[in-house]
């Protein structure tokens, strides 16, 4: 994220906290898509992360009074969005398998390989099925390293864990992984 963005959010925070609401539908627009992906990865379910997504928002809404200006915005409303991920997935205990929409007809244009689209959806179905029996804090390390493409550092600072510890998760994390995904081929 560049320089200038974290200057944009820090303005549109001071325009928030002087009143200007539009300032917080702004910053929320930029970070919903994100908040989702991240959520919908943790969790491999489309209802539980658009939850997160609410949640995330309104805790966003209530706690920008609060923001330290320490880390940037996106730091910070990653922690929060992983924190209301793992927090989900305890109280539910998710073993869900992630299901893959169908999609449009639209993409069904000239040229459209469907044999290779099916072939890209079954891995893509199995690299998530994957990711959902994997501890959560591997999870969470796999998701804003591979997903998010987070330096360990910026994780650190999401998660509160230490680089080695964030490092030897996700050490682990490839290793079920790479192993899981070469079963059965």
């Amino acid at each position: 994220m560049m320089m200038t963005d974290y200057s944009s959010d820090y303005l549109l925070i001071q325009q928030f906290l002087k009143g200007d609401e539009s300032a917080f539908n702004r910053l929320a627009l930029k970070y919903q898509e994100k908040i989702y992906w991240h959520a919908r990865r943790m969790t491999g379910n489309h209802l539980d992360a658009d939850e997160i997504v609410q949640e995330v928002l309104l805790v966003m809404y209530k706690k920008l009074n609060t923001f330290k200006y320490e880390s940037s915005v996106y730091t910070w409303i990653f922690r929060i969005t992983s924190s209301r991920s793992l927090n989900l997935i305890k109280r539910r205990g998710l073993r869900k398998i992630f299901s893959f929409e169908d999609r449009d007809n639209s993409d069904l244009e000239s040229g459209y390989d469907i044999i290779a689209d099916m072939e890209a959806k079954e891995k893509f179905n199995k690299l998530e099925k994957v990711l959902q029996k994997l501890p959560a804090k591997q999870r969470e390390v796999f998701v804003l390293r591979n997903y998010d493409q987070l330096s360990y550092e910026e994780i650190s600072e999401i998660t509160g864990k230490s680089t080695g510890g964030l490092k030897a998760n996700y050490f682990h994390a490839i290793k079920k992984v790479t192993e899981w995904m070469n079963e059965n081929e």
